[in-house]
C-alpha cells in the first residue's frame, strides 16, 4: 500500500520522549512545552506562539481571545476541513462561505467583499492543500472594514507568501500537528500571533484562567479552557521541528517528480505555484477535468485497486447537514472542485519509483 499521507520519524523523537518518561514529564507542563512553543514560533517568525491540544482548539482559542461571539459572522471558505468551520459555532457566530480559486483552490479574496456586513468581526482564510491565500489583498480588506484575519495555516506550514511565513501575516495563525500533516506531535495544535498583548491572553484562556497565589494557591478569573498540549508530545513536536526544512525540500522535490510525469496527460489539471507563492504542495492535489478518460471516483477506484490510498477534496462543508442554512455567496468553483478533485500520496518519505507507480495509473 502506498499511503496518502504519513508521518516521517527520523530524528530525536525517542530520546526526547525517553527524556520525558526517565524525568516523569508528561504532563502539560515542562521544558519541551516551553521549546517546543519559542522554537515553533521563531520558525514561522512570530512573537508568540501557544501549543494546543489539536488545530481546531487552537482556532477555538483565537475566535474566543479576539472576542469573536454570538451574533457575528465569519466569513470562511467552504472548501476546507469542516474543523476549520466548527469553532465558529463554538463561539456562537455563524460561518459565512466564500468561493475558492480555480486554481489555488484557496479562498478567492475579490469574492470577500460582497459578503460583509455589519456583522461581519473576521475572515478567516485556508491555506487549502499547501498554496497560500492572496493576504496582501485580504489584509487590505480587513484593514478597510477593521476585520480580525485568523488564517488556518494548517496545510500550508513552510509555505511562504512573498518570503513570509503563512501562519505569521494575519492577526492570528493556527496549525494542527495531526499525524498526517507536514510535521507531527501525535496530535497538537499552535496558535501563533505578532501582538504580545493577544498572545498573552491566548495562553491565559488555555491554561484554565488560572491565576498563582503566593502560597501555591490558585484561583481563577475568567472562564478558560484545558487546551495545554502534554511536555511528552511537545517534545516530539522539538524533534520534528529540527527536520522541519528537509521535510519542506522533500515535498518540494516530490511535486518536480509528479509534474513530469504527468505533464502532458489530457483532462487532468496539476496544481499551482502563483509568482508571490511558495507552495509546501503538503498534499500533491489534481483536478479531472471532462476530457479525461474516466470520471473523478473512477479513477479513485483505480487508485483502490493497485493498493494506492487516494482522497476525493474535501466535501464543501455548505453542503453538509449542520450548515445548510448558512449565508453564502456564489461557490460554483467550490462545488466543482469538490466534484472533480483528488490528493494523490504526498508522504515526505514517498520514493520517486512509488511516484511514477501512482502517475502509471493516470497515464494509463
Amino acid at each position: 500500500m502506498i499511503p496518502l499521507c504519513v508521518a516521517e520519524i527520523k530524528g530525536n523523537e525517542w530520546k526526547y520522549i525517553e527524556e520525558c518518561l526517565n524525568n516523569n514529564a508528561v504532563g502539560g507542563i515542562g521544558s519541551f512545552v516551553d521549546r517546543f512553543e519559542k522554537d515553533f514560533k521563531k520558525f514561522v517568525g512570530a512573537n508568540r506562539g501557544v501549543v494546543t491540544p489539536n488545530g481546531t482548539s487552537a482556532l477555538h482559542l483565537a475566535l474566543r481571545v479576539l472576542g469573536i461571539k454570538e451574533g457575528d459572522e465569519v466569513i470562511v471558505p467552504s472548501l476546507t476541513y469542516i474543523a476549520t468551520v466548527n469553532p465558529i459555532k463554538y463561539v456562537g457566530a455563524e460561518p459565512v462561505f466564500v468561493d475558492v480559486c480555480r486554481d489555488t483552490f484557496s479562498m478567492d479574496v475579490k469574492k470577500v467583499e460582497e459578503l460583509i456586513t455589519p456583522r461581519t468581526k473576521a475572515i478567516m482564510p485556508v491555506h487549502l492543500y499547501g498554496h497560500p491565500v492572496d493576504m496582501d489583498s485580504l489584509m487590505e480588506l480587513a484593514s478597510k472594514y477593521n476585520l480580525y484575519v485568523i488564517e488556518d495555516a494548517t496545510e500550508g506550514l513552510g509555505s511562504l507568501y512573498k518570503g513570509n511565513s503563512i501562519g505569521s501575516i494575519g492577526h492570528m495563525g493556527c496549525f494542527s500537528f495531526n499525524a498526517n500533516k507536514l510535521m507531527t506531535t501525535g496530535g497538537g495544535g499552535m496558535l501563533v500571533t505578532n501582538d504580545v498583548e493577544l498572545g498573552k491572553k491566548a495562553k491565559f484562556l488555555s491554561t484554565q484562567a488560572r491565576v498563582f497565589h503566593e502560597n501555591n494557591g490558585f484561583s481563577y478569573t475568567d472562564i478558560g479552557y484545558n487546551f495545554r498540549l502534554p511536555n511528552i508530545n511537545a517534545s516530539m513536536g522539538c524533534a520534528q521541528l529540527e527536520n522541519l526544512d528537509e521535510f519542506i525540500l522533500k515535498k518540494r522535490e516530490h511535486r518536480k517528480y509528479y509534474d513530469e510525469f504527468l505533464k502532458d496527460v489530457n483532462g487532468i489539471t496539476l496544481p499551482v505555484e502563483k509568482e508571490w507563492a511558495k507552495n509546501v504542495f503538503w498534499l500533491y492535489s489534481i483536478v479531472v477535468e471532462d476530457d479525461f478518460r474516466m470520471s473523478r471516483d473512477e479513477l479513485i477506484k483505480a487508485f483502490s485497486e493497485n493498493d494506492i490510498e487516494t482522497r476525493p477534496f474535501f466535501e464543501p462543508v455548505h453542503e453538509m447537514i449542520p450548515y445548510k442554512n448558512c449565508r453564502h455567496g456564489d461557490l460554483t468553483v467550490t462545488e466543482e472542485l469538490g466534484k472533480r478533485g483528488i490528493n494523490l500520496p504526498s508522504s515526505v518519505g514517498l520514493k520517486k519509483e512509488e511516484i511514477e507507480k501512482v502517475c502509471e495509473i493516470i497515464i494509463g
